[in-house]
Parts: structure tokens; C-alpha cells; sequence
């Protein structure tokens, strides 16, 4: 049987098409913020400033207040890319073992910064802000404690509790919530026990990353990051991620060596919309 695999134009198409929907799945970016993945790099949202009603002794007399309208956008200025050289790479295609676990490891590299970069970037322009009691997550007492601190920062807001609720922890922090699910009631509790940690807590949708995922560092052109010790927590699209033409990828020929170099690229930007950005908590954890 041919190796349809090995025509370019076919290998190129079933790169682009599988990567795509792997990351969709792996991000949880993608699940958090609304999406965009036109080829516009700079996405527009001007909003109106609050205007504030007045309540007063029936007269029919009222007073005149401006409108203002205030500019807000994200503009794309950073990129994930990850390149590397493979030697033996017709027989790499042509084994489809080794071309899904190389297919793997260009997956996890684009996502895991996809999602760093996203996550750190909510986290740091999020105007909402809550320390953790001693113990932070990994106490199963405080989990309760912390979840109901949470969800009373965005309760009474259109966009609030309706809208659905989301928490980003690294793995570390699934010690305490484990131990605080199998304790909490009846048929809660027998759920978790059998099937272990469940990613629904007190109505709020939870996000386990790898720990290291929140960084003080500079990512991209992002130098002001401070999100060491800190996780997230928030309401669902009022945040925006956008990927502008998607992801790309290459294969390139080397002159002077054989096999191919491959380069798998994309364009990243994330934006907390100024009228909802006390609707993303930054997490201290004390």
C-alpha cells in the first residue's frame, strides 16, 4: 500500500488540520476567553464609560451628563514558535508510530507557551485581587473558604455567577481539593472517591496546569510579569485570545545536511477588556 503520507501537499494538510485541533483541546485559554482567529492583528472594543441614574423626589426636571466613549484594543505583538531538525525524516513520515510522538512533542511545546503566555497575561492585567488564608490550596480546609472569597468578588454582576465561573491552579494545588471533595457531602463526596478529582467545584469550572505555568518573567514583550505563587480565578469570556491565521507550519530542506528542518509557528495576543477586568482575580497564595 503507498504511503499517502509522503506527498507534501497531503502531510502539510494533516499537520495543520491535527495541530489545530489539538491545541483546541490542550488550551485552556481556549475554554476561558472569547476567540479570535481572523487575520486581524488588532482587534477593537471601545466602551462607554457607567452612567450613573439619580433618584429624586418626582419633579420631571433632570440633568444633562456627557456620554464619553473610550478607545480599547488588542494588538497581536508576540508569537509562539518552536523549530527543530529532523534527519532521518522519510523515515519518519513513513512510520505512523514515530510521526504521532513527534507530532506530540511539537504539540506540547506550542501549547504549553500558547497557554503560559495567555494565562499570565489575564492574570497579570486583572484588576481583581484575593490572598489566599495560610496554606493556600493545599489545605483541604481553606478550599471552601476560598472558593466562597471568589465567587463573592463577581456575585451580582450581569456578567457574574450566570455567566460561568472558571479557577486555573497548577497541580500542585489539587493536593487540597482532593482531600476537601471526598469530605464534602454525600453524593459529592461518593464521586470524587470514585472517580477521583472533579474539576467542578461550588459551581466554578477548575483548570489543572503544570506547575511553573505562572511565572515572574518576561514572555515576549511582556517584562512586567509577577505571577510567581499566584493562580486565577474569574468569569468566562470577558477576556479575549487571539491566534491570527491560526498555526503554521513548515518544512523546510537544509542545504548541506539531509532530512528537513520544521518550524511550527503562531501569532498570540490576550486582552482583559477594561470594563470587566475586576472580573479576573489575581490569586495570591499565602
Amino acid at each position: 500500500m503507498a504511503n499517502t503520507l509522503s506527498t507534501y501537499s497531503l502531510r502539510d494538510k494533516y499537520f495543520k488540520s491535527t495541530l489545530e485541533v489539538a491545541l483546541r483541546n490542550a488550551l485552556v485559554a481556549e475554554k476561558i476567553c472569547m476567540v479570535d482567529r481572523s487575520d486581524n492583528k488588532r482587534i477593537q472594543n471601545p466602551y462607554i464609560t457607567q452612567q450613573t441614574a439619580a433618584i429624586q423626589a418626582v419633579a420631571g426636571t433632570y440633568s444633562v451628563s456627557a456620554m464619553t466613549t473610550t478607545d480599547d484594543a488588542l494588538t497581536v505583538a508576540d508569537e509562539v514558535i518552536f523549530g527543530t531538525h529532523v534527519f532521518d525524516f522519510e523515515n519518519l513520515t513513513s512510520s505512523f508510530n514515530l510521526i504521532t510522538s513527534f507530532f506530540d512533542d511539537l504539540t506540547y511545546s506550542v501549547a504549553f507557551k500558547v497557554d503560559q503566555f495567555v494565562l499570565n497575561v489575564l492574570c497579570e492585567d486583572g484588576t481583581g485581587t484575593y490572598t489566599t488564608p495560610a496554606g493556600g490550596f493545599t489545605t483541604a480546609a481553606n478550599v471552601p473558604v476560598i472558593m466562597a472569597n471568589l465567587i463573592s468578588k463577581v456575585a451580582g454582576y450581569q456578567s457574574g455567577i450566570a455567566s460561568g465561573l472558571f479557577l486555573v491552579i497548577e497541580s500542585t494545588d489539587v493536593v487540597g481539593f482532593a482531600q476537601a471533595q471526598v469530605g464534602s457531602g454525600f453524593s459529592y463526596a461518593d464521586a470524587a472517591l470514585n472517580n477521583g478529582f472533579m474539576a467542578k467545584y461550588m459551581g466554578v469550572d477548575i483548570y489543572v496546569v503544570r506547575p511553573g505555568t505562572f511565572v515572574s518573567s518576561t514572555l515576549g514583550t511582556r517584562s512586567d510579569l509577577t505571577n510567581s505563587g499566584h493562580r486565577m480565578f474569574g468569569v468566562k469570556n470577558t477576556a479575549m485570545y487571539a491566534t491570527p491565521r491560526g498555526m503554521r507550519y513548515e518544512e523546510k530542506g537544509v542545504s548541506g545536511k539531509t532530512g528537513k528542518e520544521i518550524v511550527v509557528s503562531c501569532l498570540v495576543g490576550a486582552k482583559v477588556w477594561t470594563p470587566k477586568a475586576s472580573l479576573i482575580v489575581d490569586i495570591t497564595l499565602a
